[in-house]
């Protein structure tokens, strides 16, 4: 059973939901937190409009190599009522930036194999270059911003916990939430 934290644009506040998305003023878009496989065309069908010329999906995957050293998995953890709080916070400054119709954003947590979609981020608009523009910029706002911690779990069996805008990562997500 997928569990995931959905955000309704109205009302701002969460509610705990099983799989679904919100719906947003103008089609549906979602922020979740995801165990499972993401579904890539289920976030891309999202955000499209027939108001629009243009619906791009990113799509941030586990690579086997990062610089000399072969990753063999990745493992994220999340605070996740803080994740699903930020990350609608960045969707609506997205929203708020570029004219874009939706904006959709999962992400995975838990551990996901070299070639599995950690993240994707969707976004139409009337022309292309504010889609490329608003998926480029929350990309960046995410990796920076987001309680989303990343542990490397590198072949030659060492580990190590990364998350670029926030330094080392916690000992645990329940010490992220006290400081939070």
């Amino acid at each position: 059973m997928k569990n995931s934290f959905t955000t309704g644009p109205k009302s701002g506040s969460f509610r705990r939901s099983v799989g679904v998305s919100c719906l947003a003023d103008r089609v549906t878009s979602m922020i979740k937190i995801v165990v499972d496989s993401i579904d890539e065309r289920a976030t891309l069908e999202s955000v499209k409009s027939n108001r629009c010329g243009a619906a791009l999906l990113f799509v941030g995957s586990t690579r086997q190599f990062t610089g000399p050293r072969e990753t063999e998995q990745l493992k994220y953890e999340c605070y996740e009522e803080m994740a699903v709080k930020v990350l609608s916070d960045l969707r609506r400054q997205a929203m708020e930036k570029w004219p874009l119709e939706a904006c959709s954003v999962v992400h995975r947590v838990g551990t996901v194999e070299v070639g599995q979609a950690s993240i994707a981020v969707a976004a139409s608009s009337p022309h292309r270059a504010d889609s490329f523009e608003a998926l480029a910029w929350l990309m960046d706002q995410i990796k920076q911003q987001v309680p989303i911690w990343k542990q490397e779990n590198w072949a030659d069996g060492t580990r190590e916990w990364i998350h670029p805008g926030a330094g080392q990562k916690p000992d645990t997500p329940e010490a992220a939430a006290e400081k939070g």
